[in-house]
C-alpha cells in the first residue's frame, strides 16, 4: 500500500498587513497576485465591504506559499487597491452558516497573530486523502472529516470550478480550537490539480521552482513527542540527522529542530514561540542569481551549514525564508 501523503500542498504565512506582505514577497523575488478577500453589505443598499480573511499564492507546479491576514471591520485599507472582493452570495438559509465559518477562520487568523506574525499553517498534500482520514482516525488523531470547498480556476484550465478536499487535525486539550494544533493549523490536502495548477503563474524571478521543506522548532524537551506525534500524522518514520528529525516526504521534507539547535541550523534564528514553524524552504534554479536578487533588493542574507542561502526572520516577517540550489 502506498504512502496517503505525497509531500507539502503549502504553508501559509499569517501576516498583520497584506499590502506589506505582498511588496515584500515581490522583493524576495516571488510573483504574488492581487489577493482576494471575501465582502458583504454591512447595511442594506450599501456596496460590499471586504470582511474575513484574505489571501493569496505564489504558486509551483505541486505547491504553494499562501500570505493570509485578517480583515477586521472597517480594517480593509491594510489591503492593497487591487485586492479581488469576492461577494458572498449563497441561499438565505446557509448565508449564516457561511459567514459563521469565515468569522472562525478570521477568530483562528487573530489568535495566530497574538502569538507572533509569520507561519501558521502547514498542509500535507495527499493522493488518497479518504485513505488518510480513516488512517488518522484508526490511531486516535482528531480531526474534523474531509472538508470540500468549490471556487473559480484560473483562466486557462480545462474546468471552470477548482475542487479542493481538505482536513484539519484537532489540537488536544479543553483550550483547543477546532482544527488547529499547538504550532497552528496542519493537516491533508487532495493533490493538486495539474491542469488547473499549470494555468497559474508558475515563474518566479527569483527562479524558485517548488516548496520542499518546512521547519518546525520545538522545545527541546519535547522533540520525542512531536517525532511519536508526526510520525502517526504522516505515517512514516523519521530519520535522525543530527540533533534535528527529518521526515522524508516525495520530493519535499518536514524538518524537527531544538530551540537549542536552531541557531546551528538556521544561524542567528530564535523562535518566537514554541512550538513554531520558524521557516520554509524552496528550491531555486541558479542560487547565485537569487542571491544577487536579494542583495539588489536590499534583503539580509545568511547562509545555512548544507550552503543555502536565507533571508533571516527578522526582516521576512516573521520566518525564514530558505533558497536551495536544484540538485
Amino acid at each position: 500500500m502506498g504512502h496517503d501523503t505525497a509531500r507539502i500542498h503549502h504553508v501559509g504565512h499569517i501576516v498583520e498587513n497584506m499590502a506589506q506582505a505582498i511588496s515584500l514577497y515581490e522583493r524576495l523575488g516571488f510573483v504574488m497576485p492581487p489577493p482576494s478577500c471575501p465582502a458583504m453589505s454591512r447595511r442594506e443598499g450599501a456596496a460590499p465591504e471586504a470582511f474575513g480573511a484574505a489571501n493569496t499564492h505564489a504558486d509551483f507546479p505541486s505547491s504553494f506559499l499562501e500570505l493570509a491576514t485578517w480583515v477586521k471591520e472597517g480594517d480593509a485599507v491594510s489591503l492593497p487597491a487591487d485586492t479581488h472582493l469576492v461577494p458572498l452570495e449563497a441561499p438565505a438559509e446557509v448565508l449564516p452558516l457561511l459567514v459563521e465559518r469565515i468569522g472562525e477562520t478570521s477568530a483562528n487568523l487573530a489568535a495566530c497573530l497574538d502569538r507572533f506574525q509569520g507561519v501558521h499553517i502547514l498542509m500535507f498534500s495527499s493522493p488518497a486523502i479518504d485513505e488518510a482520514a480513516e488512517r488518522l482516525t484508526a490511531a486516535g488523531v482528531r480531526h474534523g472529516g474531509i472538508n470540500t470547498v468549490r471556487r473559480g480556476a484560473p483562466e486557462g484550465a480545462k474546468v471552470m470550478v477548482e475542487t479542493v478536499r481538505y482536513l484539519e487535525i484537532d489540537g488536544e486539550g479543553p483550550d483547543a480550537r477546532p482544527g488547529t494544533v499547538e504550532e497552528g493549523r496542519v493537516g491533508f490536502v487532495a493533490d493538486l490539480d495539474p491542469d488547473v495548477q499549470g494555468a497559474r503563474r508558475l515563474e518566479h524571478p527569483n527562479g524558485a521552482v517548488e516548496l520542499v521543506e518546512a521547519t518546525l522548532c520545538v522545545a527541546d524537551a519535547e522533540l520525542a513527542v512531536f517525532r511519536r506525534r508526526y510520525e502517526t500524522y504522516l505515517g512514516r518514520p523519521a530519520r535522525q540527522e543530527g540533533p534535528a528529525y527529518v521526515f522524508d516526504l516525495d520530493g519535499a521534507a518536514l524538518k524537527l529542530v531544538t530551540s537549542s539547535g536552531l541557531a546551528t541550523a538556521l544561524p542567528g534564528e530564535r523562535p518566537p514561540a514554541l512550538p513554531a514553524i520558524v521557516g520554509y524552504t524552496v528550491v531555486v534554479r541558479d542560487l547565485a542569481l537569487t542571491r544577487d536578487l536579494l542583495r539588489r533588493n536590499e534583503l539580509p542574507v545568511r547562509v545555512t551549514p548544507f550552503g543555502e542561502v536565507f533571508v533571516p526572520a527578522d526582516a521576512a516577517l516573521g520566518t525564514a525564508v530558505v533558497f536551495r540550489p536544484a540538485a
